[in-house]
């Protein structure tokens, strides 16, 4: 499960890259932390799900990991002009031309696409057994286990980020949060109803980023909502993963905390990077130049 990358609009890093190389670093299982030699040059977004990785290159998707349900098994329709991706729990989402693209685990109707996403469609966002679009007017269309939209996200949203059992959206600067609240994840702290630029949902927590600074709530068993030092000011991107999350600085340094069952909170290399994407116990990161030493 991972959320898709939040949507920032503070300044890139200092190097202002927007195209380079995967690097990842956690869960091994099925080698999804080793990108292939495509993904390391030319990439302009990454997206982690739970057993397979998804990046864009020249509006082509890359897949690898666990190919079960045929997650790597590309649609030919993917393989050029796309904008935007997003991966889940065995089903991927690709954004084209305004169209949602779908294939992979469908357990639950997650590939099994509502008839408005197939025009007009300006985000996507994948979780475990549901997804998310955002239309043009901000009108939020959920498909999969959670098909619920409450009538405040079905204008003016602005960004979506689908979690576990519950997603999350920015409207006007200001969060909205719907779904299951078991451990808190979708009672918004005081202060994010305004100038909040990204949002982000983890599998039972929930992030969000304002004026630089990271907030997080809900479940806080592997101290995922404990914001470190490094993460109350300079961030500029953020992704909540299953129980982890993984944020950047302006000046593209990398911040991990959250559970560490396998080093997903340890990265192998450094920045600058200039996006990041948390998955189920793994995270990945674009880097100018993966190989540069650190």
């Amino acid at each position: 499960m991972t959320a898709a990358l939040a949507v920032s609009s503070l300044a890139q890093p200092a190097s202002a890259a927007t195209v380079g190389g995967v690097i990842a670093w956690g869960k091994p299982d099925y080698d999804v932390t080793i990108p292939p030699p495509d993904a390391l040059t030319g990439v302009t977004a990454v997206s982690a799900g739970s057993t397979t990785a998804l990046a864009l290159k020249g509006g082509a998707v890359l897949a690898w990991g666990a190919n079960n349900w045929g997650a790597n098994e590309i649609p030919a329709a993917a393989t050029s002009g796309v904008s935007q991706i997003a991966s889940g729990w065995g089903h991927e989402l690709a954004l084209k031309s305004g169209k949602v693209i779908a294939w992979g685990n469908n357990w639950y109707g997650q590939t099994t696409l509502p008839a408005s996403v197939s025009s007009g469609v300006i985000a996507i966002s994948a979780s475990n057994m549901h997804s998310l679009a955002l239309k043009q007017g901000g009108l939020v269309v959920s498909w999969g286990t959670r098909t619920d939209v409450p009538a405040s996200a079905q204008s003016g949203v602005t960004a979506i980020s689908a979690g576990g059992d519950h997603n999350l959206a920015l409207k006007n600067g200001g969060v909205l949060a719907w779904g299951s609240n078991t451990y808190g994840q979708t009672t918004v702290p005081a202060g994010l109803s305004s100038g909040v630029t990204a949002v982000s949902a983890g599998f039972n927590h929930s992030l969000a980023l304002k004026a630089g600074r990271v907030y997080a709530w809900g479940r806080d068993n592997f101290h995922q909502t404990e914001v470190p030092p490094e993460a109350l000011s300079d961030v500029a991107g953020i992704d909540a993963g299953f129980n982890h999350n993984v944020a950047y600085k302006t000046n593209g340094d990398i911040v991990v905390w959250g559970s560490n069952f396998v080093g997903e909170t340890a990265p192998l290399s450094c920045g600058p990077v200039f996006a990041v994407s948390a998955g189920d116990n793994d995270s990945f990161a674009l880097k100018e130049d993966p190989a540069a030493p650190c």
